[in-house]
């Protein structure tokens, strides 16, 4: 509420007022949805490559879970929806919730550091606008933060990307060290932990597996330009010509970013004011709450959709392998 209420305050729309819509190319939003479906399609399965190391795992059933997944962290404040897929995983087959949870947490930390380098690779090929804005609206945000921003997370899912590749190689430390500090009060609960850190860091078995990380960074690949390009393609609707693949692999870059923030439930808040700051690096200002406006109102509508359609095909999935399941019982 307290950043929708400082978006409003600042000039900068939730709902766009007709004005905003007078360039809108409509043909562009069948398109765009084709390119959110795709994304999303390729952001779920190719998780089936992390968990294959750990066990036979359907592709209907990853996607089910997946789907099921990714619209709990949409609507879950905080992102605590994030614990949903390692739960469901391991109600089902022979990979335990702790496994299932270090392929997310590695699936999270790869997604980082890609979205990061190519934020900052756009960064470098993009010209925007001199001097670059000190308010977005009538916000007194500095636009000159971004990079900063955006320089700080490459450096820190780099390292994180580092220190995964150190816990999955050197897991004995890892555990070791959790029973040294945690036995000295409770050993009972320091084998509790260990077990769990054991548990999690083995499920990064992806990492030294070329036949596991090949694939799924060719998928990785196309669901970030599905994204990119769906933003782009959205962005030339909404009638903002200044923005190119570039510039929209910035804005991806941004809002990627800033949902990594908790937040309220789906992103709402932190999804506009992420996309507002990075457009006001590259359009001006009186079309950033214009165009810029049926941008961001657009791009947030359709993935609240996504999500919400995700979902629904998740549990009609799930249901439908719990059926079969029965029925080879039987």
């Amino acid at each position: 509420m307290a950043l929708t209420w400082t978006l409003w305050r600042g000039g900068l729309p939730i709902v766009p007022n007709a004005r905003a819509f007078e360039h809108m190319s409509w043909w562009t939003l069948p398109i765009y949805g084709l390119c959110l479906g795709g994304m999303h399609y390729f952001r779920a399965a190719r998780w089936r490559h992390l968990l294959k190391p750990l066990g036979d795992v359907s592709t209907r059933h990853v996607l089910a879970t997946a789907f099921i997944g990714f619209a709990a962290v949409m609507f879950i404040p905080l992102r605590a929806g994030e614990v949903v897929r390692p739960v469901l995983l391991g109600k089902r087959g022979t990979i335990r919730g702790w496994q299932a949870a270090g392929t997310v947490a590695g699936e999270r930390v790869i997604d980082g550091l890609v979205l990061s380098a190519v934020l900052f690779a756009a960064l470098q090929l993009t010209t925007p606008v001199s001097p670059l804005p000190d308010h977005v609206g009538e916000l007194q945000l500095d636009v000159a933060a971004v990079p900063v921003v955006a320089y700080s997370a490459l450096a820190l899912f780099a390292c994180c990307f580092a220190a995964m590749f150190i816990f999955y190689f050197k897991r004995s430390w890892g555990v070791a060290i959790t029973r040294a500090a945690i036995g000295w009060a409770s050993p009972k609960l320091a084998e509790r932990v260990a077990a769990v850190v054991d548990g999690v860091t083995s499920g990064l078995g992806f990492l030294p597996k070329l036949r596991s990380m090949a694939p799924f960074a060719l998928e990785t690949g196309c669901y970030w330009a599905l994204n990119a390009g769906g933003l782009w393609l959205l962005a030339q609707g909404c009638g903002l010509d200044t923005i190119g693949l570039g510039q929209a692999c910035v804005v991806m870059g941004c809002l990627g970013i800033g949902s990594l923030v908790p937040s309220g439930p789906g992103y709402f808040g932190t999804f506009q004011l992420s996309v507002y700051l990075a457009l006001a690096m590259f359009v001006e200002p009186s079309n950033v709450a214009q165009q810029g406006s049926a941008f961001v109102f657009i791009s947030y509508s359709a993935q609240l959709v996504l999500h919400l359609l995700g979902g629904l095909v998740g549990v009609v999935l799930n249901r439908t392998e719990n059926l079969a399941d029965d029925q080879d019982v039987a």
